[in-house]
Parts: C-alpha cells; sequence; structure tokens
C-alpha cells in the first residue's frame, strides 16, 4: 500500500512538471467523455417526451384506424379509406370483453370564426368518453354529454389556443364558435398540453360531438378502445381484428381494410427510432475517446523518451521492473480519470444549455455517468499499457548512459 502511495506522488509530481503538456492531453479525453454524456442526453431527453406523448394518449389504449389495405395494386395507408362505421365502434364495445370505453373519431380541418376573429384548426369528433381515455380533463366550463352525442347537438370544446386566438382576454365559455358558418356553442377549455415531440401545438383543436362531425361524411376516420387493463391489450387487439373481418366480410387470405395497433406497439415504434439515434451518437462520441487515448500513449511514449535516465537511476537504486510499469500506467490512468471527470461536468454544462437554448429537455441516466467514468480509466489502462510496457523493460545501464 506504501509503495502504491509512494508510486501515486511520483506519477503526480510527473504530470505536474508540465502542466501545459497534461492539460492538452487530458483535453482529447474531456472532448470524448463530454460529447458521449452530451449525446446521449440529448437523445434520452427525445426518448422521454416520446414516451410522455404516448402517455399523453391514456392508458390501455388500442387504435384502429380506417384503411391500410391493397385492391387491385392500390395500396392505401392508415386513414386513407373511409372502412369504419358507428357500427363497427358500437360493436366492439359491445361484443369485446374486457373494452371499458370507445371514442369514434372525425378528423378534419377547417377555417373557423368568432366574431371579427378567425383561425384555420383540426376538428375532432369524438365521443365523451374521449376525454377519459385520453386522461385530458377540462379545466374551465364542461364536457359535452352522450345527450349531446345522441341530439346532435352544435357544441364544442376547444383547446387553449383557440381560445387565445379567437377570445383574447376574454371568457370563451358560452361564446359562439362558427365552423364552416355552422354555429357552436363553447361548453369548455382543455387543460393546456403545449407541444408535441414533432413541435405541434396539441392546444389547437376543437372537439365536438362524433354525430355533429358526421353530418357530411358517413365513416369514421379511426376508433379509440380503452381495455380494462394491460394484460388485456393483445387479447382485445385480436378480438377486434377478428370482429372487424367478419363485419367487413374480408375472407381468408384478403388484405385487411382497417389497421389495428396497441399502445404499446406505438411506443416500441415511436422509441425504437430515438434509441437507434442515440446509441449512433454516442458510438460517434467514442471516435473522441479512442483519439483521446491516442494521445495518452503518444504522450507517454514521449514522456519515457524524456526520463530514460532518471528510469535507469531508479533501477539502478533498486526499482523493480513492475515498479515502473506500475508508475506510468498509473500517470496514464490518472491522465484518463481526471479527464473522465471534467468531460462527465463539460457533459452535463452542454446538456443544461442545449435545455435552456432550445428548450429541449436533456436527461442522461446515471448508469451512463458510471459507464463513461468507467470507460475513459479503461482508456488509460488500454493506451498506457504500451509505453508502461517499453518503460519497464529498458536496461539499466543503457538507460543510465542515455543523453
Amino acid at each position: 500500500m506504501m509503495r502504491i502511495l509512494a508510486t501515486l506522488k511520483i506519477a503526480a509530481r510527473a504530470l505536474r512538471r508540465n502542466k501545459l503538456r497534461t492539460l492538452l492531453t487530458m483535453l482529447g479525453m474531456i472532448i470524448g467523455v463530454g460529447a458521449v454524456i452530451a449525446m446521449v442526453g440529448i437523445g434520452n431527453g427525445a426518448k422521454s417526451q416520446i414516451e410522455a406523448q404516448i402517455a399523453s394518449m391514456g392508458q390501455n389504449v388500442v387504435l384502429v384506424f380506417s384503411g391500410s389495405f391493397s385492391r387491385g395494386g392500390i395500396r392505401s395507408g392508415w386513414g386513407g379509406a373511409g372502412t369504419l362505421t358507428i357500427d363497427d365502434a358500437e360493436g366492439i364495445l359491445r361484443e369485446i370483453q374486457g373494452v371499458t370505453a370507445i371514442s369514434p373519431e372525425i378528423r378534419t380541418r377547417a377555417q373557423i370564426a368568432a366574431g371579427n376573429q378567425n383561425w384555420n384548426t383540426q376538428i375532432l369528433g369524438e365521443s365523451p368518453e374521449y376525454f377519459d381515455i385520453r386522461q385530458w380533463p377540462v379545466v374551465t366550463g364542461s364536457a359535452f354529454s352522450a345527450q349531446d352525442v345522441r341530439s346532435a347537438n352544435k357544441v364544442a370544446v376547444i383547446g387553449k389556443t383557440i381560445a387565445d386566438e379567437l377570445f383574447p382576454g376574454e371568457d370563451p365559455i358560452g361564446q359562439v364558435i362558427r365552423v364552416k358558418n355552422v354555429p357552436f356553442i363553447v361548453l369548455g377549455m382543455l387543460n393546456p398540453k403545449g407541444l408535441s415531440v414533432q413541435g405541434q401545438d396539441q392546444d389547437d383543436l376543437i372537439i365536438v360531438p362524433y354525430t355533429s362531425a358526421m353530418k357530411r361524411v358517413t365513416t369514421l376516420g379511426s376508433i379509440i378502445v380503452q381495455a380494462a387493463k394491460p394484460t388485456l391489450l393483445n387479447p382485445v387487439q385480436q378480438q377486434i381484428i377478428e370482429l372487424l373481418r367478419q363485419n367487413h366480410k374480408i375472407t381468408p387470405g384478403k388484405d385487411d381494410d382497417f389497421t389495428v395497433r396497441n399502445q404499446q406497439e406505438i411506443a416500441e415504434m415511436a422509441t425504437v427510432q430515438s434509441k437507434t439515434m442515440t446509441l449512433l451518437l454516442a458510438a460517434i462520441a467514442m471516435v473522441s475517446l479512442v483519439v483521446g487515448g491516442i494521445g495518452i500513449m503518444n504522450i507517454m511514449l514521449v514522456s519515457v523518451t524524456e526520463r530514460t535516465r532518471e528510469i535507469g537511476i531508479r533501477m539502478a537504486i533498486g526499482a523493480r521492473g513492475r515498479d515502473i510499469l506500475l508508475q506510468f500506467l498509473i500517470e496514464a490512468v490518472t491522465l484518463s480519470a481526471i479527464g473522465g471527470i471534467l468531460g462527465i461536468a463539460s457533459g452535463f454544462g452542454v446538456s443544461q444549455l442545449i435545455a435552456a437554448k432550445t428548450s429541449w429537455p436533456t436527461l442522461v441516466p446515471s448508469e451512463w455517468v458510471v459507464c463513461a467514468f468507467f470507460v475513459s480509466a479503461a482508456v488509460g489502462i488500454f493506451f498506457g499499457f504500451y509505453p508502461a510496457r517499453k518503460a519497464s523493460q529498458l536496461d539499466p545501464i543503457d538507460a543510465l548512459r542515455y543523453e
């Protein structure tokens, strides 16, 4: 133990002897580790945003989309064809066990107006259960009711952006909004959600009873289904597929004219790209670590050459080859470890700066911090071993003669 402490003191003294060279050598490690931490923070921040958006869909959600079929060589994507009906939605709720709520959905865009203000926005036709499924509360006023749906009443719930654009400084509740010149009375305003991961304003929308939205259309764009618990997602999804194939008279071997996805599938699809990008960014940043390690090896080789006579003197007074190897190895590990610590600090700093300047959240998992530190130390051992071994194998007589 005493020998190791003495070796550490000698290594620290040798590194302090050339402060500028030591700092420049550590710079490669600082940049490498800092880049890894910053890139992982950005990637995980994006992943957490995506997961939060998926969670905002509600709990235990299965989505049924119209379209996604092929006929006569023509393929249609999700929502590309009106193949879902109210009977489909009612059949899902009535016949499939484990389904607790549904919301037939119609999506469109329209120019809306109130007084002398107008705005182009998204119109959603939904059922009253939509607000519970999506866990999206109405903070001012109230939501429309099942009776409003049955009577196709001209009522609406609006997002905060609509309230700000059409009724600046006013209470929107009870006001009238004209949607394609049809008057709708505002019953409530939704809790603000802000921007989505794609940068879309989630509060820029109007929600009306789906029966009111179906005055000019007879088919649905999608159906939102809520299962009773997570373990029922896959069974409910499979039962929906079987029921719709039966209702749509799709024979075996024929393509579905609808698409069914559960929340877990959507989350996996949405996050796989983020995970890949995070690993790619981290791999690119790792190159900087390798470059930093090569820099350490280069400087340590120079140091061995410069200190050949010192090595000879130490060997002449009793130091063994392994003592010399340990000394230079400790110097290399010290360089990389200190560089790793400073790199971690700089990585966190860059992450926070990016978050502050771009409003992009960053998240650095603790395991990546630990991993980055140990990787930097391992780089020091790997790239420092050859110079240390070379120093330990010097012949004492030749070393003492070296000028």
